[in-house]
C-alpha cells in the first residue's frame, strides 16, 4: 500500500461491523453433529477458533483449518449494486472440528454445505459459523460451499479512508487491506492463510471485470459476460480484488512475462505511459530483487479520485487515479515484499511497507536522483515531505490496529534497511534480500526471521542495529 498521491492513509482500524441478525434454518437432524475421535491425537472434535490470535487484529482469521483454494463465482449488477456469489472453499483441517468459522461482513447467506451435505450456519457480527452434518477429522481435506447475495458493504476507517466493496462512477471495486475482503466473499481472512484462487465474474456486456492472476476464459451469454481469472500461486485474502467497469485493456509480453493493464478511459490521457512504466519497472525490480514471483504482472488504473491510496493487489496493483513513477515502483515492489513473502501477523507490516519504500529510494538512486543516503538524511532531519511522524513509534511495534500503516512503518522501516545496508555493505545487503525472497517465496515470515537471516549471511553482530532502528522508541542517534 502507499498513501500517495492523495492524503496519506495513516490509519488502518480494526472494523467492528454491526451485528447481523438471523441464521439459516436447517432440519433439526442436522443440528446433531456426529461425534468422531481425532485419530492422530485421540482428542474429540471441537469448535474451531474464531480468530488466529493476531497481536493487532485478534478476531481476524479462524483456527482449525488451512485453506488451499477459493473458487468464487460472482455476478454483479452495477445498476442495482447487487452481488450474487457462490464461494467454494477447499481446506484441510489442522485438528478435528465439530464446527468452524468463516469471516463475512454483511450479505445474506442462502445456503451452506460441507462436503456436499447441508451444514448449519449461524451469524454473529463478522463470524459465520458452520456446523457440518458430520464432524471433520484432523488432516482431512474438505470442501465448503456458501451461496450468498446482497449489497456488499463499504467499510469506513476512522480517518475517513474506505475499503471493502466500493462503488465507482461506472462499476465497483473490491479492496481488502486489512479486513475488506470479507465484504464480498467468505474466507479465512488473515495473511497467515494463503491460497490459490479462481474468480469468475459475470457483468453486463460492455463491462470488464478485472481480477488477480491470468484471464483464462471470457464468455458472453444473454447479454452478460463472464470473465474467468486464475491465481495458481498462493495469495492472502487481503490481496484479492475485482474491479468492474469500462476499461481500456493493454496487453503485452516482456521477457516472457505477460502483462495486463486495465485503464479507466477517464484516466487514459494521464496514464498513457503506465503500460511502458510497468514493463520498465518490473524489469528493474527483477534485476534488483530476483525472479518475479508470479505468472503475470500488470495494473488497474481506475477512476476513484477520493480513495486516497493505492494498493498492492496481487499481480495487478490498484491505482485509484493515474499514478506517478515512484508509486508504481512502490506497489510493484510489493509483489516481492508482502505478496510473495507475506507477514505472519499484521505487526510485521514494516516487512511490506519499509521494503517497498526502500525500493523507491533505490530506484531514485539508480535513476539520477537523490542517493539513498541523501534520502535517509532528509528523513532523519525532517526535511523530506514524507518524514512527518516517523518517530511516533518503532516500526516493528505498531501500538494498535489504528497505527499499522502510520509513517514509522514506511519511512523508519526504510531507514532501518538503509542502516543494515551501510553496516553490511552492498554485496551482503542484496544477498540478504534475495535470499529472504527465495527462502520464503509464497510463504509467511516475521521480523525475527529477517534479523536471523541478516546476521547469518553477513556474519556481523546486528542485534544493536535492529534493536535501535526497529524497536527503540526514541529517535536514534546517527
Amino acid at each position: 500500500m502507499n498513501p500517495r498521491p492523495a492524503d496519506p492513509r495513516r490509519t488502518v482500524p480494526q472494523h467492528r461491523p454491526r451485528l447481523f441478525p438471523g441464521a439459516l434454518l436447517v432440519p433439526l437432524l442436522l443440528l446433531l453433529t456426529t461425534s468422531c475421535t481425532d485419530t492422530n491425537t485421540g482428542s474429540a472434535p471441537r469448535r474451531g477458533a474464531s480468530g488466529v490470535g493476531d497481536p493487532l487484529f485478534p478476531t481476524l482469521g479462524n483456527g482449525g483449518y488451512d485453506v488451499t483454494h477459493y473458487g468464487l463465482t460472482l455476478d454483479y449488477a452495477p445498476a442495482t449494486h447487487r452481488l450474487r456469489g457462490t464461494a467454494r472453499i477447499t481446506a484441510r483441517t489442522t485438528r478435528a472440528l465439530s464446527s468452524f468459522h468463516l469471516d463475512l461482513a454483511g450479505l445474506h447467506v442462502r445456503e451452506t454445505t460441507v462436503n456436499s451435505r447441508p451444514a448449519r450456519a449461524t451469524r454473529h457480527s463478522t463470524e459465520l459459523t458452520l456446523t457440518p452434518a458430520t464432524a471433520l477429522p484432523k488432516d482431512r481435506t474438505f470442501t465448503t460451499t456458501v451461496v450468498y447475495d446482497g449489497k456488499p458493504k463499504t467499510l469506513t476507517d476512522p480517518d475517513g479512508s474506505r475499503e471493502g466493496w466500493l462503488r465507482t462512477a461506472d462499476g465497483a471495486v473490491g479492496l481488502g487491506e486489512p479486513t475488506g475482503s470479507m465484504t464480498w466473499f467468505p474466507g479465512n481472512n488473515h495473511p497467515s492463510d494463503k491460497a490459490a484462487f479462481d474468480i469468475a465474474v459475470t457483468v453486463p456486456r460492455g463491462y470488464a471485470a478485472v481480477s488477480n492472476g491470468e484471464l483464462t476464459r471470457r464468455t458472453t451469454r444473454n447479454g452478460r459476460t463472464t470473465h474467468h481469472w486464475r491465481t495458481r500461486d498462493p495469495m492472502a485474502t487481503y490481496l484479492a480484488t475485482v474491479a468492474i467497469g469500462r476499461f481500456d485493456i493493454h496487453t503485452t509480453t516482456a521477457d516472457g512475462l505477460p502483462q495486463y493493464v486495465a485503464i479507466d478511459p477517464t484516466e487514459a490521457k494521464a496514464s498513457r505511459d503506465v503500460p511502458a512504466q510497468i514493463t520498465k519497472i518490473t524489469a528493474w525490480e527483477r534485476r534488483t530483487f530476483g525472479p518475479y514471483p508470479f505468472a503475470s504482472t500488470g495494473a488497474i488504473v481506475d477512476h476513484l479520485p477520493d480513495l486516497g491510496y493505492a494498493l498492492e493487489t496481487q499481480t495487478k496493483p490498484y491505482f485509484a487515479a493515474a499514478p506517478d513513477q515512484r508509486l508504481i515502483v512502490h506497489e510493484l515492489a510489493h509483489q516481492w515484499f508482502g505478496n510473495s513473502v507475506t507477514p505472519r501477523t499484521w505487526k510485521d507490516m514494516w516487512l511490506n511497507e519499509g521494503f517497498a519504500t526502500y525500493a523507491e529510494w533505490l530506484w531514485t538512486e539508480q535513476h539520477h536522483g537523490r542517493t539513498a543516503q541523501q534520502t535517509f538524511d532528509d528523513f532523519y532531519d525532517g526535511t523530506d515531505d514524507e518524514s512527518k511522524g516517523i518517530w511516533a513509534f518503532p516500526p516493528a511495534a505498531p501500538p494498535s490496529p489504528g497505527h499499522v500503516s502510520d509513517p514509522p512503518v514506511y519511512g523508519r522501516g526504510a531507514m532501518a534497511l538503509h542502516q543494515l545496508r551501510r553496516a553490511v555493505g552492498d554485496p551482503a545487503f542484496f544477498r540478504i534480500l534475495r535470499t529472504w525472497l527465495k527462502t520464503h517465496r509464497h510463504g509467511n515470515a516475521d521480523t525475527k526471521q529477517f534479523i536471523t537471516l541478516s546476521k547469518r549471511l553477513s556474519g556481523k553482530p546486528l542485534d544493536k542495529l535492529f534493536k535501535t532502528w526497529l524497536y527503540a522508541k526514541a529517535k536514534p542517534a546517527r
